[in-house]
């Protein structure tokens, strides 16, 4: 089994019995819904990625990617040497560098909100910087041709999924809540064991730190 867009939303209506207008309108944040609860929920290896960046000389912080949902590795370059900086709680580089003007090579990050990363010490410099990270991929709800990976292979935890969100919209039995949260869980530990058995396969390649470049 595998959804695209067009029988995920046919499959979702089916199972909730309706066809009514408001319903059909919210389906597709039903599906978005489900899409980052997934996401969250498993650190699937087919959604890494590496981008290349600057830092600037004097400021602390640097942006994540608009797609970003996790880092794996963050590293900095200085004189065509690759260094990696330690991932560590804001907390930790508030104490340990109290000052923000105490400039240098970075060593250390944290997620200091959604969108931001904090450096300490403060960039000297304009470093080439280099970031591993799990991303979030378009949803299928918005992809040319409504085909996506989450989709191919795992379609039931999209669909079950979705059907709690739909549920909920509906105000739907409890119990039909139960089985549709139940479904959606045992899916997903399918997904889990699956995609940690791919990590594994790929641990060699990803989330460790690499050999300098010479």
């Amino acid at each position: 089994m595998s959804f695209t867009y067009t029988t995920l939303t046919q499959a979702i209506k089916d199972y909730a019995n309706t066809n009514e207008t408001t319903f059909n309108n919210n389906i597709d944040n039903f599906i978005k819904s489900a899409e980052d609860r997934i996401l969250r929920s498993c650190q699937l290896p087919n959604f890494r990625k590496n981008v290349e960046g600057q830092m600037s000389a004097g400021t602390q912080y640097l942006a994540t990617p608009s797609d970003f949902l996790a880092p794996y590795s963050l590293s900095v370059t200085s004189d065509n040497k690759q260094s990696f900086l330690l991932l560590k709680e804001v907390a930790f580089l508030r104490e340990a560098f109290p000052n923000a003007t105490t400039q240098g090579e970075p060593k250390y990050y944290a997620l200091f909100d959604d969108d931001t990363f904090i450096l300490a010490p403060t960039p000297s410099s304009g470093f080439t910087t280099e970031l591993h990270y799990f991303y979030s991929p378009p949803s299928i709800t918005e992809v040319a041709g409504g085909v996506t990976w989450l989709g191919t292979n795992a379609p039931e935890s999209l669909l079950y999924g979705s059907m709690v969100q739909a549920n909920l919209f509906l105000k739907g039995e409890a119990d039909m809540q139960q089985l549709y949260e139940g479904q959606y869980q045992e899916a997903l530990v399918r997904l889990r064991n699956e995609s940690a058995g791919k990590s594994m396969q790929d641990s060699y390649r990803y989330g460790q730190p690499r050999k300098e470049v010479e």
